[in-house]
C-alpha cells in the first residue's frame, strides 16, 4: 500500500510540475505546402501590393522561388490556369539553368484562396493548389510541378515601388 501511495503522490506531483510550463506559442508567418507529394516551407515569405491592387505573395529558399500572383487582394477564390493575371510560378536555379514551372492562360490549373487580407497589420493569410508546367528546356526536369495543401499565413505585405 506504501508503494501505490507514492507512486500516486509522486503521479500527481509530476502533473502539477508539468501543467506550471509556460507554453507560448507565437504563429510566425510561413509559406508551405506539398510539392509533388513532399513537404515544402519557404525560408522567408513577403506579398506586394501594386498600384492597381495586385497581389503578388513570394517564397523563398536557399534556390526557389514560390510566386503567387491575383489580379486584386480581395479576399476569395482565384481560379488559375486561364489567365496571366492570376498565375503561380515556381522556379529552382540548383542546377545549369533555372526550370520554371508556371500556370498560365490555358495552362495548368489550381487556386489561390484569399481568407484575411488585413489592412491594419498589412498582413495577408490564405491557402493554394496548383498544377504548373515546365517552361524550361532542361530536359531532365519533370514536366508538371504539384502543389497541394499550400497556405501561407500572416504574410506581411509591402507596396511596390514604381519604376
Amino acid at each position: 500500500m506504501k508503494n501505490i501511495g507514492r507512486f500516486c503522490a509522486l503521479f500527481l506531483l509530476s502533473i502539477l510540475v508539468l501543467s506550471c510550463t509556460e507554453d507560448i506559442s507565437r504563429p510566425n508567418p510561413a509559406i508551405q505546402g506539398l510539392k509533388d507529394g513532399v513537404m515544402w516551407r519557404a525560408n522567408d515569405q513577403y506579398a506586394e501590393l501594386d498600384q492597381n491592387g495586385g497581389l503578388t505573395i513570394i517564397g523563398l529558399t536557399q534556390y526557389e522561388t514560390l510566386t503567387l500572383k491575383t489580379q486584386n487582394h480581395n479576399e476569395g477564390t482565384f481560379i488559375l490556369g486561364n489567365s496571366t493575371a492570376r498565375q503561380a510560378t515556381f522556379s529552382d536555379s540548383r542546377g545549369a539553368q533555372d526550370v520554371v514551372f508556371s500556370t498560365g492562360a490555358n495552362f495548368g490549373d489550381g487556386q489561390i484562396v484569399i481568407t484575411d487580407y488585413d489592412e491594419v497589420a498589412n498582413t495577408v493569410t490564405g491557402s493554394f493548389r496548383f498544377n504548373a508546367i515546365n517552361q524550361s528546356t532542361d530536359p531532365e526536369a519533370d514536366n508538371l510541378l504539384n502543389f497541394q495543401q499550400g497556405n501561407f499565413y500572416k504574410v506581411r505585405v509591402i507596396s511596390a515601388t514604381a519604376e
